[in-house]
C-alpha cells in the first residue's frame, strides 16, 4: 500500500492504469478456537491503518474469522466481530469485505452455513441504509443457499472463497449460485509452479482466470 510505481501510489495505479480496485487485508490474524470458532485478534491501530488506506486510495477492506462447527453461540460472536470492525471500516469511508470462512471439511458445514445465514441476515437489517459491505463465503453446500443475501440492500457484492477446493470443484460448485462470484485464492494458484517459465505461468494462469471467470458469470 506505502509503495509506489513510476511515481504514482500502489493503490492509484492499480485502480487507474490497470482496472484493479484496491483492497488492504486489515485483521491481525486469529485467535485460539473456542465454541467452534476463531475470533479475529484485536487491532489496536485500525484507525490509523484505515486513514492512511483511505489517503492511498484504498477502495475496501477483508478480515477472515474461521467457522469449524454449527455452535450458535461461536458463529453469533464471530458475525458479531466482523460486523462490528466492518461499522468501524465504513466510518473511514472504506467498504469492508465480511468474511466467516465456514471450513469445508467441517462435519457440520450445512448446520453452521444455516446458523451463519441467520445471522448474517439479522446484522444486515441494523446497518443504517447508506452503508454498503461485500460478504466473503465459502462456496454452500445448498446452491443458491446465500440468495436472500445478494439481495440485500446492503451488500454490495457476495463472492466466494475457494476454501480448499481445488479449482475445477470450486468452479463447478460456483456456477450453481446465481449472484455469487469468485475471490479465489488458494484455487488461482493451484497450477502454478516457481519452475515454470515466464510464457507457462502467464498461460497457466490466463487459463485458470478464464475457467474461474465463468463460473462467475455463467451459471447452470
Amino acid at each position: 500500500m506505502d509503495g509506489d510505481v513510476n511515481g504514482e501510489p500502489v493503490p492509484t495505479y492499480l485502480w487507474e492504469k490497470r482496472g484493479v480496485v484496491p483492497f488492504l487485508k486489515c485483521d491481525k490474524g486469529l485467535e485460539a478456537e473456542a465454541n467452534g470458532v476463531q475470533l479475529m485478534k484485536p487491532m489496536p491501530e485500525l484507525d490509523a491503518l484505515l486513514a492512511r488506506g483511505r489517503a492511498k486510495g484504498i477502495f475496501g477492506t477483508k478480515m477472515r474469522s474461521v467457522i469449524a462447527g454449527a455452535d450458535r453461540q461461536g458463529i453469533a460472536a464471530v458475525v458479531a466481530q466482523q460486523f462490528e470492525v466492518a461499522r468501524q471500516i465504513i466510518g473511514h469511508g472504506l467498504v469492508p469485505i465480511i468474511e466467516p470462512e465456514v471450513l469445508i471439511k467441517s462435519p457440520t458445514k450445512q448446520e453452521a452455513e444455516a446458523i451463519l445465514r441467520d445471522e448474517i441476515a439479522r446484522n444486515l437489517d441494523k446497518l443504517s441504509a447508506d452503508d454498503k459491505v461485500m460478504l466473503k463465503v465459502t462456496i454452500p453446500t445448498v446452491a443458491d443457499f446465500y440468495a436472500p443475501l445478494v439481495a440485500h440492500k446492503s451488500v454490495v457484492r457476495l463472492v466466494a472463497l475457494s476454501g480448499g477446493y481445488s479449482r475445477t470443484d470450486a468452479c463447478e460448485k460456483l456456477s450453481h449460485n446465481h449472484g455469487m462470484i469468485a475471490s479465489f485464492s488458494r484455487a488461482l494458484t493451484e497450477n502454478l509452479r516457481v519452475s515454470m517459465s515466464d510464457a507457462e505461468f502467464d498461460a497457466s494462469l490466463g487459463e485458470t482466470i478464464d475457467e474461474i471467470y465463468a463460473a462467475s458469470v455463467n451459471k447452470a
